[in-house]
């Protein structure tokens, strides 16, 4: 079974997104194992450069990665891909990877050593959206993503 893991900067504060992460992550271990794994956030300061904030989560976050993780980063400026694109892709790549680690930073993205490290980069929008709202895309998309894969009627 295809082993799926998550890094998100920061836990989830509100509660009807923290409901729907909770739903969807249930849903998703029909499919395959899920790791969800929440790094410390950087204390954001005004005044403060962007990428000295960024540098102690992606620390975090590479501390976290193992060797074998195929590694997909979530932002802005990935590629961008429909909900069949998403599900080609993951099948794609289980034939060579059997761990996928998608990695969402918090409120200020992610930092230049998570980007470079990633073997692609994804764009779940090119709308502007809070990093806790990314979580549960992220998480539907998946769970989508399986049920095309596995020719069930939860897309459509």
């Amino acid at each position: 079974m295809l082993k799926l893991k998550i890094i998100v900067v920061d836990r989830t504060r509100s509660p009807f997104l923290k409901e729907g992460e909770s739903f969807y992550l249930e849903r998703l271990r029909r499919y395959a194992h899920i790791e969800w794994v929440e790094v410390k956030p950087a204390r954001i300061k005004k005044g403060r450069p962007q990428q000295e904030i960024l540098a102690p989560e992606g620390a975090s976050i590479v501390k976290r990665l193992l060797p074998r993780d195929y590694l997909v980063a979530l932002d802005r400026s990935g590629k961008a891909l429909d909900s069949k694109g998403l599900a080609a892709r993951i099948d794609e790549l289980s034939f060579s990877h059997n761990r996928l680690t998608y990695v969402i930073g918090g409120p200020l993205g992610l930092s230049k050593d998570v980007l470079h490290r990633a073997h692609e980069t994804l764009s779940l929008s090119r709308l502007t959206l809070t990093h806790e709202m990314s979580r549960l895309l992220l998480l539907e998309q998946l769970y989508r993503a399986f049920t095309i894969l596995n020719n069930e009627k939860y897309h459509k």
